[in-house]
């Protein structure tokens, strides 16, 4: 069997690892001319963190990232609302890694060229259409440094190129573009000193005005640590002021105004802004969940199939148990169709769960209940949040991000 795969992030390059794993030929084309490490942080959960350990890449997620200890929502004074153990700390038996996702692409990609070859990835690739022959699928692609066009012939292809997704829009010819939330984010990350724990996940804000988020992703020597923050306002309007574009550049000065006196006793916001090299800037989008992912030999996974918000820091996470299932489903089935199709049955309605679930917000709504009932701050949660109304946080992760600790330390291996 040989797979094809359009598409070399997370997705793409975990598809490929998996596929060789299970004994199937696969090969990546991404449109790119070059694959960098881009983009800031991303957190790798615990169900996620499982799958790259099975694939041997355990090692290098420890060296490379940091290991969640805690998550924790502050105010937007950085008093305290709600924490909790994140990783091990929950029970699993894995850890949630902060990492930087253009070095945990990087680790990807050399693991699929050490493992199946140099060529097993081509840039400079665009996939610009597909059919369905007898017994394989023919794919059309578009040499971006020559122009020329040229074809490849595999028994299967996935879709794994993004929220802009050539393979899905030509499965779903006419899909409007992507949904808004109306929240723009900047993000970057810079260098500085640990906070807090030196490894927690701070949320201060709520989504539905103005939130902030930081956590470190690497180490940088003795007291020093490169940390991700993620600036979130909620601007408004119809539809977003760009095309979507995770890797658009933004200005500090379209950012700073809402966070200019954000300074806590752990973090001074401010600061930290001002001080990163590089800012991107993207609006929270995500897309209505399909009915279907694919037909016959072609199929999709990770954004492609199912882009969310990052309420949950899921999408890379779900992307990378995508991929696992896939070459399982490959491995196991009598044949292409049936096992594309058994991918699909398992996958697609639980993932559509979590985008859904992930546009409720259901968080931000107890977030919302702090600023609106103790907009000047507060010296005891207690005095402004019920008992459940603070199990509302906990409940809210449990239906966005984290899987039952019991349940998946107890899972047989996808691929054993």
């Amino acid at each position: 069997m040989r797979v094809l795969i359009a598409g070399a992030g997370i997705a793409g390059l975990t598809t490929a690892l998996s596929l060789h794993a299970a004994g199937i030929e696969a090969r990546v084309v991404d449109s790119a001319p070059e694959l960098k490490p881009l983009g800031v942080g991303i957190n790798l959960l615990p169900h996620a963190v499982r799958e790259l350990t099975e694939l041997g890449l355990g090692g290098q997620l420890e060296a490379a990232g940091i290991a969640t200890a805690e998550q924790a929502h502050f105010d937007r004074h950085g008093s305290l609302i709600w924490s909790e153990p994140r990783g091990r700390g929950l029970g699993y038996a894995w850890p949630q890694y902060s990492i930087h996702r253009g070095e945990l692409q990087m680790i990807l990609l050399a693991a699929v060229r050490a493992r199946l070859g140099e060529q097993a990835v081509r840039t400079g690739a665009a996939v610009t259409g597909f059919a369905e022959r007898d017994g394989f699928v023919e794919v059309l692609l578009s040499d971006r440094r020559g122009g020329r066009g040229f074809s490849l012939r595999a028994d299967a292809l996935v879709g794994a190129d993004g929220l802009h997704s050539a393979v899905r829009a030509r499965l779903h010819p006419g899909e409007p573009p992507p949904r808004w939330s109306g929240v723009m984010l900047w993000r970057g990350a810079a260098e500085g000193p640990p906070f807090l724990s030196g490894s927690c996940v701070a949320i201060a804000g709520s989504t539905t005005s103005v939130k902030f988020v930081a956590y470190p992703i690497a180490r940088r020597g003795p007291g020093r640590v490169l940390i991700n923050w993620v600036a979130e306002v909620m601007t408004g309007g119809a539809e977003p002021p760009a095309r979507p574009d995770w890797t658009r550049e933004g200005r500090l000065a379209e950012a700073l105004p809402h966070f200019r006196d954000w300074r806590f006793g752990w973090l001074d916001i401010p600061a930290l802004m001002s001080r990163t090299a590089q800012i991107l800037k993207y609006p929270m989008v995500d897309r209505d969940p399909l009915p279907f992912w694919g037909r016959g030999r072609v199929t999709l996974a990770g954004d492609a199939a199912h882009p969310m918000y990052p309420v949950g820091s899921n999408g890379g996470s779900q992307a990378i148990v995508d991929a696992r299932v896939l070459a399982r489903s490959l491995a196991l089935a009598p044949d292409v169709e049936s096992g594309l199709a058994a991918y699909e049955a398992d996958r697609r309605e639980a993932v559509n769960a979590i985008v859904l679930a992930n546009r409720s917000m259901p968080v931000e709504r107890v977030l919302d209940l702090v600023s609106a009932r103790a907009p000047g701050g507060f010296d005891r949660i207690e005095d402004v949040l019920s008992p459940a109304e603070l199990a509302g946080l906990r409940d809210g992760y449990r239906a966005t991000s984290l899987q039952d600790a019991a349940a998946l330390n107890a899972r047989p291996s996808l691929l054993p």
